[in-house]
Formats: C-alpha cells, sequence, structure tokens
C-alpha cells in the first residue's frame, strides 16, 4: 500500500530530527514507500468548496542539518490525499480551531489524525474532566473567588493557562504565597481564557510521567525529571527524560481512557502521569516516541502506521 500523506505542521526545516515526533512519524511513513508533501497551518485554506494547501514534496533524511530536501512548491487540494496529519503546535487558539474546521470538511474520506472535530472538542486540559476519579482535584475558572477559594482549600496549588504548551506560564503557588491575585491581573491582561489550577503533587519531584497510547492502546512510557528547584518538567522547559516502565496504575489509566480515546479517532496520543493522578490528556502534537525508542526500542511510529494503513485499508 502507498499512500499520499500531507503533515499540516510547523515549518520542518527547523525541528530537531532526533527529538521532533512528528519528524519520526514522517520519517517512518517515507520508509514504508508513502509519500509526503508538507504545508504549514497559514497555508490552508477554503476556496469555493475545496480545501486546499500550498506547500511541497519533501524527502526526509537523517543527516543534521540536512534533513529535508523540497520539491517545487504548489498548490494541491487535500481531498486527493490519503492522509493528513494535524500536527502544528498549540497555542490552542482560534487559528488552531479555525484548521480543525477546515479539515473536518475533508475527513473521514480523506483520514485526519487526530480527529479534528474530536481534538477541537478534546483539548488537552479538558478531557481529564471526564475522569475526575484519575485527576488530583481541579478547579477550572476565570473568577479570583473561586480560584482563591480553592487555594485556601488545598493550600498547595499549581495555576497555569488552560491552553497553553510546554510547561510555559505554569506557577507553583504555595501556602504561603501571596500572588494569586498579581498573577490573575496578568493572565486577564493577555486573553479572556479562563485558567486550570490543580493541587499540587510533590510526587513530580519524582518526575512526570508521559504515556504514550496508539489507538487507546499504551505502548510505552518516560518519565520527565523537573531540573533542581524547578517545578515544570516539560523537555521544552529542561526536564531531563528517564527510561521508565507502566506501573499496575498506569495501564489501570490507559485501560479507562483508551476506548474513548479510539472510538474518537485520537490515534496518537500522550497522557501525563504524576505518582497515581493523571494531569492532561494531549491530542494535539504529542511528543516523547523517539525518547521512548532510544530508551527501550519501541518504534511507536511503526505502530502508527500499521493502524492508519488498517483503517486505509478499511
Amino acid at each position: 500500500m502507498t499512500l499520499k500523506i500531507a503533515l499540516q505542521m510547523d515549518p520542518i526545516g527547523s525541528v530537531n530530527i532526533n527529538a521532533d515526533s512528528t519528524f519520526r512519524i514522517a520519517f517512518e511513513a517515507q520508509e514504508r514507500g508513502h509519500s509526503l508533501f508538507f504545508y504549514t497551518p497559514d497555508k490552508l485554506a477554503y476556496v469555493e468548496g475545496r480545501v486546499i494547501a500550498r506547500g511541497f514534496p519533501i524527502a526526509l533524511r537523517r543527516e543534521l542539518g540536512n534533513h529535508v530536501s523540497y520539491g517545487a512548491e504548489t498548490e494541491v487540494d487535500l481531498a486527493d490525499f490519503d492522509v493528513v496529519w494535524l500536527r502544528q503546535d498549540p497555542p490552542f487558539d482560534m487559528g488552531y480551531i479555525t484548521t480543525t474546521h477546515l479539515l473536518d470538511m475533508i475527513h473521514p474520506k480523506t483520514l485526519v489524525v487526530n480527529d479534528p472535530f474530536w481534538v477541537r472538542n478534546y483539548p488537552e486540559k479538558l478531557l481529564v474532566l471526564r475522569f475526575p476519579d484519575l485527576t488530583p482535584p481541579t478547579a477550572i475558572a476565570r473568577d479570583l473567588a473561586t480560584l482563591r477559594a480553592f487555594k485556601a482549600k488545598h493550600g498547595d496549588v499549581i495555576l497555569k493557562p488552560l491552553y497553553g504548551n510546554g510547561g510555559a506560564g505554569v506557577f507553583r503557588l504555595d501556602v504561603n504565597d501571596k500572588n494569586l491575585a498579581s498573577l490573575h491581573e496578568v493572565f486577564s491582561g493577555i486573553n479572556r481564557e479562563p485558567l486550570i489550577m490543580q493541587k499540587f503533587l510533590p510526587d513530580v519531584s519524582k518526575g512526570d510521567k508521559r504515556v504514550i497510547l496508539v489507538d487507546g492502546e499504551p505502548v510505552g512510557a518516560i518519565n520527565r525529571v523537573p531540573l533542581a528547584g524547578e517545578t515544570r518538567s516539560n523537555m521544552h522547559a529542561g526536564g531531563k527524560p528517564e527510561k521508565v516502565g507502566l506501573t499496575p496504575r498506569d495501564l489501570e489509566i490507559c485501560a479507562r481512557i483508551g476506548p474513548t480515546l479510539r472510538e474518537h479517532g485520537q490515534v496518537f496520543v500522550g497522557i501525563d502521569v504524576i505518582g497515581d493522578y493523571l494531569t492532561e490528556i494531549n491530542v494535539t502534537s504529542p511528543t516523547g516516541i523517539q525518547e521512548l525508542e532510544r530508551f527501550d526500542g519501541t518504534n511507536t511510529a511503526e505502530k502508527i502506521w500499521q493502524v492508519i494503513e488498517a483503517k486505509r485499508k478499511g
């Protein structure tokens, strides 16, 4: 089977080929004989009933500084493709949401991964709310009084933007911290979105586990350990990836959420687990598959393409 694959992502020329999950997925597709077309989200458009994109056929190599070759720039009709990957990084703003609406128009005849309707309706920090018994105490609010009451109840908390990513804008407010009102004022000056507040989990000092699921099934995990003196364990914020196995609790969490992910077309998902608690379900642009492959040899990209190829055969 040879598939025509389009990659909607951030500029591929600047990715770290030894860490970027999209590069690994695309390279695996090329190795399996599929053709690749690349475009950035700003080149996606709707024109007179067609969902089109302007971009480039590409060929990939595992050569640092020389990892991509581009064909001639061209405009394509995405309905002519077998698969479109929705892989640009958040922020999950109206620009991002608009791309999901446009891609909705070609899916499922053209298979969009992950399913854009459910990416739009299941953003990272909101899908977890469907599983309150698996998550730490959580509040989502714009109202300062609500956030103050939650902090008064739980004392040591984490405050972060609801639609942020990569650890940006994440603050720990311990029992003695007096900065909630000031932070609320800063965030309110940036946008009109609510904030998310969660009870602080001391187990984060041991790491924030990223568990990778393919079509609802766990395939492995990596542990991300924060730098000394740092609360955030995200690799974008300096967190160090380490080899780790799946615990019975991890498998219990995956068994609970897996059917929901599978039923709603979320083929490649990364969940975050701190101690015994699920904190996020990442469906927009999850990472970690290259680190997992280095640690235990699990070729997650191969598993992803096996699922996609089976869907296309069906």
